[in-house]
């Protein structure tokens, strides 16, 4: 799913001042027929109308571009739950979805209302009557409203992940994860010499024998299970969630600052059920004859790409 297209939330002000700003531009035109009594209240029903579907409007957009979690595959729910409070999400859609319908049940009433008076002055205070209770009930969700734009800007960090072959690079942080993600893809995500440079999930794409291979560079993860931070749970998700392959970097220049003792021990913990391939990132910085005996079986970046192809 792309959560690149969620809209941004507006607040309960700017929502409400906009419904009234073009209720008023529409009480201002002067093409309507009839006595005094069926002009003014045509007039103030379409004002009613105005304010109703200018509100009722913003807040099924909201419902319609923010995703049911029942909806999601099992890694956007898990992930999710890592970055939002998912109870507060699920509370606010509620919240909208509730004033959404009081607004529109509350437009009927009063339009009913309306062309049922006789009376001037009755008419305009039915008018100011349904305003300030639709006002109180927008304003009611003003929190609710806040949370989401929070959460639509925490799920634009979310990875458009497709439903196809995937293969996840792992590791600790500043290995080379990335540098192998845009040689791979020719993607062009950003690369930095300092650690935890990947802040979130980036994806590329390469094609082989016809067919689309995604390729997923996850946070660097520091191996403590017990104490794993939200980006590296992140990284944990794609790797037991999404991937159908590993491919595990190992950095023997040690430049990341990580020991071959602690990449060792990272490697291990991956354990056997999905395919994983090494790759040595760094070559130019590497003392060769650390390269030369290096226990495991490793690729370079060609054969990789024909490993890959061989079981996608």
């Amino acid at each position: 799913m792309n959560f690149q297209t969620i809209p941004p939330i507006e607040s309960s002000k700017a929502v409400l001042d906009s419904a009234f700003r073009k209720a008023r531009e529409k009480g201002r035109q002067k093409n309507l027929k009839g006595n005094w009594l069926q002009i003014i209240r045509r007039k103030e029903s379409l004002k009613l109308d105005i304010v109703t579907e200018t509100i009722t409007a913003r807040l099924e957009t909201i419902l319609k571009h923010f995703p049911l979690t029942k909806d999601l595959s099992s890694f956007y729910q898990k992930l999710m739950k890592l970055t939002i409070d998912l109870s507060l999400y699920q509370k606010s859609l509620g919240a909208v979805n509730w004033a959404r319908q009081q607004v529109r049940a509350m437009h009927g009433s009063y339009v009913s209302k309306t062309n049922r008076t006789t009376e001037r002055e009755k008419i305009k205070h039915i008018s100011t009557e349904f305003y300030g209770r639709v006002s109180s009930i927008v304003k009611q969700i003003d929190d609710n409203l806040k949370y989401l734009e929070t959460v639509r800007k925490t799920m634009r960090t979310y990875p458009d992940i497709k439903e196809m072959f995937t293969i996840c690079i792992y590791g600790f942080p500043n290995v080379g994860k990335t540098t192998l993600l845009n040689n791979l893809t020719g993607s062009t995500a950003k690369v930095a010499a300092y650690a935890f440079t990947t802040k979130e999930i980036n994806a590329g794409y390469f094609t082989s024998n016809g067919k689309k291979i995604q390729v997923l560079d996850v946070p660097g993860t520091l191996a403590r299970q017990d104490k794993l931070n939200n980006i590296e749970l992140q990284a944990e998700l794609v790797r037991t969630e999404v991937a159908n392959l590993i491919i595990y970097v190992f950095d023997l220049s040690e430049q990341s600052g990580y020991s071959m003792q602690k990449q060792e021990q990272l490697f291990h913990k991956i354990g056997s059920v999905k395919p994983v391939f090494i790759y040595l990132a760094k070559e130019d910085i590497t003392d060769q004859e650390k390269m030369k005996n290096f226990a495991h079986k490793h690729y370079s970046l060609k054969e990789l790409k024909e490993k890959i192809a061989s079981l996608a």
